[in-house]
């Protein structure tokens, strides 16, 4: 079992995603009557990244992009918000990058997402055999890293190596079915990223799939924090969040917002979470500033553009009452 004061060191190593994202303009416009787009970094673990980077703490990301416009656009995206980026390689031939076509409103969202040839799912064991992981605090990835091969086992190999390395492995279940080529597959492989992880993350419709029962999603959370990780965090949208620990569970309300989407939140979530506890704070705090960091998220346009600031977290809960869970 990793220590996750280690965290501490506020130095974390992110393996996904990045990817184009293109929203309508202005807010609100239907996808299929937009003209306008306004472009920005996307990708799960690439807007975690931007989060951490944004609340003080060092993010590297390992993945592939394609090589083309896209690929550099992501590149030059990264470094703009001064992620490390010197474990991504360049995939070509026909391999593209993710790109999402989204609109900006906060009902009935439609999103759009292209993955065909992905460049990061051709990530393999190369990528990360070598990676200098006794450097960081923390190993940190999504679910959807895990959903096709050559990714996969590499994927697979940088837990073992991370866990070698004494480091916490943070996991979002984050599933995606488009991704995946069979439900049954995808509740096979999460199931082992997530009883390999100290720090698991899913919304109750993701812990309900790994359960294979959409009504027995809090229980499967309970199992993991029983048997294999630290902290479980059992998200519910509108109605809150549970933390589970070993010796304890505890509900945190949602902080209440105008939404103008709501896409990113749990990217943002991830994000203030693990800096939270990264800056020392308790669980329940971390978990408190997660939450007000998800709320600032839907209330802009765009996923990492959007990740807040610890001034703005600080300000959202000063000025904004926390509402209960249910």
């Amino acid at each position: 079992m990793a220590d996750l004061e280690r965290l501490k060191g506020k130095s974390f190593l992110v393996i996904g995603r990045a990817g184009m994202d293109f929203y309508a303009d202005p807010p609100g416009t239907r996808l299929e009557r937009a003209t306008t787009f306004t472009a920005a970094l996307g990708g799960s673990s690439a807007n975690i990244a931007a989060g951490l980077t944004r609340l003080g703490c060092d993010a590297a990301i390992v993945t592939c992009v394609s090589d083309d416009a896209v690929g550099r656009f992501c590149i030059n995206q990264l470094d703009a918000f001064g992620i490390d980026h010197r474990f991504v390689r360049t995939e070509g031939g026909e391999a593209r990058n993710s790109l999402a076509v989204v609109e900006t409103r906060p009902q009935d969202t439609q999103s759009v997402i292209y993955r065909n040839g992905a460049a990061d799912f051709a990530m393999n064991e190369n990528d990360v055999s070598t990676l200098p992981y006794h450097g960081y605090s923390a190993l940190v990835t999504t679910g959807t890293v895990f959903a096709a091969e050559p990714s996969r086992s590499a994927a697979f190999r940088a837990f073992d190596l991370a866990r070698a390395a004494q480091l916490p492995i943070i996991l979002d279940v984050d599933y995606r079915p488009y991704s995946w080529q069979s439900a049954g597959e995808a509740t096979s492989v999460l199931t082992r990223a997530a009883a390999g992880s100290d720090i698991v993350v899913g919304n109750d419709v993701e812990f309900g799939f790994l359960a294979g029962d959409p009504l027995k999603g809090l229980q499967e959370a309970r199992n993991l924090a029983r048997d294999s990780a630290q902290i479980v965090i059992y998200k519910m949208g509108e109605k809150g969040s549970i933390t589970i620990s070993a010796d304890r569970e505890t509900r945190t309300g949602i902080f209440q917002t105008k939404a103008i989407k709501p896409t990113g939140a749990g990217d943002s979530f991830l994000a203030g979470f693990l800096a939270s506890l990264a800056e020392g704070r308790p669980l329940d705090e971390a978990v408190q500033r997660g939450t007000a960091a998800a709320a600032i998220v839907v209330s802009r346009v765009g996923c990492a553009p959007a990740s807040p600031t610890r001034e703005e977290i600080d300000g959202l809960i000063a000025q904004t009452t926390m509402l209960p869970s249910d």
